[in-house]
């Protein structure tokens, strides 16, 4: 590792702990050549996850966007912050378990639909309005319908 000082390429580790629930671990080191300490973190590689779009268009996965997709469909609900930011990490596991590089986003959509579902059933319902482009009330009351019965 490359002193960000000095630029020698040699240090040792002082301390290694483990942050973000284990998913990175934090190495402080100390310069052998300038004896200046600096922090570093260390990752697992991961391969990048190709949304299909409905228009065939392709982008990388965001998961910022599918959490701002399940917030507003939460606003003004009692779902906390943490809770959304777990289901989509469990989401965005699962796309990453996945042998497909590229997943269509109607594949997240239903992801996200099954969590909003077991988080809140009106934030189900109006993800699902927009998702899935309601065309009348109609189509409201058979999700709303299906939801009763599936109690």
């Amino acid at each position: 590792m490359k002193c960000p000082y000095c630029s020698y390429e040699e240090s040792k580790v002082i301390d290694s702990r483990p942050t973000d629930e284990g998913e990175r671990i934090r190495r402080r080191r100390e310069c052998i050549g300038c004896a200046k300490r600096f922090t570093t973190y260390e990752s697992i590689e991961t391969l990048p996850i190709i949304v299909v779009k409905k228009d065939k268009s392709r982008e990388n996965f965001d998961r910022n966007k599918l959490l701002a997709g399940m917030l507003r469909a939460c606003a003004q609900r009692p779902v906390p912050l943490e809770t959304l930011e777990k289901a989509v990490s469990e989401i965005e596991a699962k796309l990453q378990n996945s042998l497909d590089r590229e997943i269509t986003s109607t594949v997240i959509g239903e992801y996200a639909m099954e969590q909003l579902r077991q988080i809140d059933e009106v934030a189900y319902v109006r993800f699902a309005s927009v998702y899935r482009q309601f065309a009348d009330i109609n189509t409201f009351m058979d999700v709303i319908s299906k939801l009763m019965n599936d109690r």
